[in-house]
């Protein structure tokens, strides 16, 4: 989430009640979650094991629970008791939760020639473009944009919270849940099915590219990147802050783990998991995923193996 304009970081910390430590002249641009961080960014760090990770980011502010670190140069450390609620407490400044008061906002911007079918919901600070289809029972969430000659079919939601929780399991409640202060980008001439539940950024953009299609019922998590041109069938469920680029087959009820990379022009055939990063221009099959040729001959050998008993056994 990006800041309506740059932030004094003594001013930050003034409101979470943190120290700074480093430059605090500088000012921050945004506040992100450590998958999608930019140079700018303020991102918070609350457990030793991931410390580095933060402090070697591209973000120039870490909000952190420790001063007993290394600063890169450059950077400024915003020292807090409780780094997560401190994430909170900025989050709910920039982009506090706001009741629907209409069935479509006030706030929301729709495009000429655009059709919205009864019963949809347009939250707050909605884009749509130009050309579009909206069908019946869609809900729309705060702060997303819709591009031009986009169809939504019934009942899809776009912009719902991400499924993601600071986890602590010495609290009585272990999972508690970080405000989702990011949106969906849907790009021109996309098409998603009836009962798609595509979720919202963290506090970045979960994107969908230019010309892809989406059948009904698939599942986009928090932070996924869909490049241009890629076709999803039925049931797919792609977990948070993965990337597929452009012109990607996936058919259906694949799933995807979170955090990885498919290249560009992969074909994954029906009920495929991919668990890692996989190369483009290749077919894939299976659980986990091996190139289809591979696990076809696999499974020729599998078939085989009473034969090849019989024949070692007499």
């Amino acid at each position: 989430m990006k800041f309506p304009s740059p932030v004094s970081i003594t001013w930050i910390a003034e409101l979470i009640n943190a120290e700074v430590i480093g430059n605090p002249t500088l000012q921050a641009t945004g506040i992100n979650e450590i998958h999608k961080v930019e140079t700018g960014d303020l991102v918070f760090v609350d457990h030793p094991k991931y410390y580095d990770k933060c402090l070697q980011s591209a973000a120039d502010f870490i909000i952190i629970n420790s001063k007993n670190v290394t600063i890169p140069e450059g950077k400024a450390l915003l020292v807090a008791d409780n780094p997560f609620e401190a994430y909170q407490t900025i989050t709910n400044h920039f982009r506090p939760f706001e009741p629907a008061t209409k069935s479509i906002s006030d706030t929301a911007v729709i495009g000429e020639h655009t059709t919205i079918m009864p019963n949809v919901f347009i939250g707050n600070h909605v884009t749509i473009g130009t050309n579009c289809i909206i069908y019946p029972n869609v809900t729309i969430m705060d702060y997303c944009v819709i591009g031009n000659n986009v169809v939504i079919q019934a009942g899809t939601v776009i912009g719902g919270d991400a499924f993601y929780y600071n986890t602590k399991k010495n609290r009585e409640v272990w999972f508690k849940k970080m405000n989702s202060c990011g949106n969906v980008i849907v790009e021109d001439n996309v098409e998603i099915g009836c009962g798609c539940t595509i979720d919202r950024g963290v506090s970045a953009s979960t994107i969908i590219g230019k010309g892809t299609i989406i059948d009904n019922l698939v599942h986009l998590g928090h932070d996924v990147v869909i490049g241009k041109n890629c076709l999803l069938a039925a049931q797919v469920a792609i977990a948070g802050a993965t990337t597929l680029e452009d012109g990607v087959t996936l058919w259906g009820q694949v799933g995807v783990s979170k955090s990885l990379t498919i290249g560009a022009n992969a074909v994954v055939l029906a009920q495929g998991g991919v668990p890692s990063s996989i190369e483009g221009n290749k077919i894939y099959w299976g659980t986990p995923t091996q190139e289809a040729s591979v696990k076809r001959r696999e499974l020729i050998w599998i078939k085989r193996i009473p034969e090849l008993w019989k024949k070692v056994n007499g």
